[in-house]
């Protein structure tokens, strides 16, 4: 929204791509094609879970599959955009309980470092993750989902990325929770058209 050697997602897999229909190349984010989601995943009181997605979200990749290394993701995401599909919780987690868009309206990832194993068809992201205004390294577990040309003349490529964050290192107080609660797994996918 990116697994070791993504979102980001957030968010490189250069072996599974054909080296002579690849390049190098910066890709912007499809997320108004809805062929990018960022989702998350949250205990419900250790009985049950709670799922949502951040809708509104824009951002770009670069990916070059001959040196996989040096990709790059930067996403910015709007907070207020939260659906859990529970219009009530949506805005308590919304309010100055938990993230406190109307102080923190955005989140942000910036990746630092690329990390890819030796079969080339997973990777570690480290980046700088921003929520509720406090900025911390992050890693993401990276998948490639593959990559080529499209129907309308473009070239797109896709990872999936997942991590799992303790709210209370984003200032986020969860301590009149259970335990299960205290923590957040987000999964990642980028589908990006090349620029």
């Amino acid at each position: 929204m990116l697994k070791k050697t993504a979102l980001a997602t957030l968010i490189a897999a250069a072996s599974a791509l054909p080296l002579a229909q690849a390049q190098a190349a910066d890709y912007q984010i499809d997320s108004e094609g809805q062929h990018a989601f960022i989702q998350f995943k949250i205990s419900h009181l250790g009985y049950s879970y709670i799922l949502g997605s951040f809708k509104q979200f824009q951002g770009d990749f670069s990916y070059d599959p001959e040196s996989p290394d040096d990709s790059s993701v930067d996403v910015t995401v709007d907070v207020d955009s939260l659906d859990t599909n529970h219009a009530e919780r949506d805005k308590h987690i919304q309010s100055g309980d938990f993230l406190n868009v109307s102080e923190f309206p955005q989140a942000t990832f910036k990746s630092t470092s690329f990390d890819v194993d030796d079969e080339g068809d997973e990777a570690e992201m480290t980046g700088d993750l921003t929520i509720h205004g406090v900025t911390k390294p992050v890693t993401f577990e990276v998948d490639h989902i593959g990559g080529g040309e499209d129907p309308w003349g473009g070239y797109r490529q896709g990872f999936e990325a997942s991590t799992t964050l303790d709210l209370a290192d984003f200032d986020i107080d969860m301590s009149d929770f259970p335990e299960p609660m205290h923590s957040v797994e987000l999964y990642i996918v980028l589908e990006g058209v090349r620029q």
